[in-house]
């Protein structure tokens, strides 16, 4: 079994004989039910190791740190933190609550809400063992069933509000980010023309636009 902990730029296709789990979070610093997740997820895929190096199944999990709004709109994320299995949220339901972490707040010092997971009738803060090798099973044979996918996708005013906040705080860091003046480009095409850390580089007048 492949595990590869990284940050990705896009969801990639995937194959029936290849399970690619992506972990998407916000923080796993001080996140109790991101670093929960990330526990139960490595305890689940101990727990179904075998049958799966049985069956022939090569699995690749990748953890996604989502960083901003656009790598949320990018990866559709409602919800932190995320598990899915070949594009596939393993969650059945969408239940949040505070989690009450001091990374998970708003510009206000509120608290945004995280996800809440439900197993066998009962709400979980971190998802258990258990959901990990039923979701990975059911995915191998074809019954793990879209929740969330299929829905128009919205960024949720919670993420808007954690989002808006990290934003707010890199423009008033020292020493300031610079920012790209003039811009060779549309702020509409600088959206997606290139990762949220290239864009001071790529849409300059002096340097030329990378977005083209």
């Amino acid at each position: 079994m492949t595990i590869v902990s990284s940050v990705v730029s896009e969801p990639t296709a995937t194959s029936a004989e290849k399970l690619i789990i992506d972990f998407l979070f916000l923080d796993l610093t001080t996140c109790t039910r991101c670093r929960g997740t990330d526990r139960s997820l490595e305890a689940g895929l101990a727990a179904v190791g075998d049958v799966l190096a049985a069956a022939g199944v090569e699995v690749e999990v990748r953890k996604v740190h989502i960083r901003s709004a656009a790598e949320a709109r990018a990866w559709r994320f409602v919800s932190s933190p995320t598990v899915r299995i070949n594009g596939v949220d393993i969650a059945v339901e969408l239940r949040e609550s505070s989690c009450g972490s001091e990374a998970c707040v708003d510009g206000c010092g509120d608290h945004i809400d995280c996800r809440v997971w439900v197993f066998g009738g009962r709400e979980y803060t971190e998802p258990p063992r258990e959901l990990i090798v039923d979701a990975v099973l059911r995915q191998m044979y074809g019954q793990l069933t879209a929740q969330f996918e299929n829905q128009p996708y919205e960024l949720p005013d919670n993420l808007q509000r954690f989002f808006a906040t990290r934003s707010v705080t890199a423009e008033l860091s020292d020493p300031p980010v610079p920012v790209a003046e003039p811009a060779c480009c549309s702020p509409s095409e600088q959206d997606t023309c290139c990762a949220p850390e290239d864009k001071v580089g790529c849409c300059t007048e002096a340097v030329g636009c990378g977005c083209r």
